[in-house]
């Protein structure tokens, strides 16, 4: 009898939780920033990643907290002490909120993915990437304008968002239309490709825009 086919193996992805795909997938699709730093990208040092851990520090703008499967900003050594004695009014003990962190140790995040299981979930990770990101750009727009210097910030992409699941990768460059004292939040379309496709020729597409 003829041996069987081997299973396509984002076939058996597709049937796992979205706890596997993080597993098996998230990795190769957007690399650890922490990691690479140790293994010597000297430029990747001020940074700090965070796994689903809610952004309790940031001043929401809904009753839900972000909480990304993954996220990247820069760690307090980031910045000088001179820097930092001006961010202490704005950011002064662990309880309070703020609108330049996102957890107790994470400034200015700038980079969030989400994962999920289905096209109809990665509609949800898009949204919820969209949230965390609003927040981000937020972030930065009401640091500039503490110095009068928002509009140098007018339609300029200033974080990224990364969606998958186990065989489809969206990323997103988001960026905020100034008008005065009002700001509006939006996201660009940067790439949409299915890593399966084509003898997986574009699986590592994701990783290089990242990295």
């Amino acid at each position: 009898m003829p041996a069987k086919a081997p299973v396509e193996p984002y076939l058996r992805m597709s049937r796992q939780n979205e706890a596997r795909v993080v597993q098996d997938i998230a990795r190769l699709i957007v690399p650890s920033a922490e990691t690479l730093a140790t293994l010597g990208s000297k430029h990747l040092e001020s940074l700090v990643e965070s796994v689903n851990e809610g952004w309790n520090h940031s001043i929401p703008i809904t009753q839900i907290r972000p909480q990304p499967d993954y996220a990247v900003g820069f760690r307090r050594e980031a910045f000088t002490e001179d820097q930092l004695k001006r961010l202490e009014p704005f950011v002064s003990e662990l309880t309070d909120t703020s609108y330049f962190v996102a957890t107790y140790y994470m400034y200015f995040p700038f980079l969030t993915c989400e994962v999920k299981c289905g096209s109809a979930a990665l509609d949800v990770a898009v949204r919820q990437n969209a949230h965390s990101m609003t927040m981000a750009v937020r972030g930065i727009v009401e640091l500039f304008r503490l110095v009068k210097r928002e509009e140098e910030l007018h339609r300029e992409i200033l974080a990224f968002s990364l969606s998958h699941d186990h065989r489809t990768v969206r990323i997103y460059g988001h960026y905020p239309i100034i008008s005065g004292d009002k700001t509006t939040f939006y996201r660009h379309p940067i790439h949409t490709f299915d890593f399966t496709s084509l003898d997986s020729k574009e699986k590592w597409t994701a990783y290089r825009q990242v990295h």
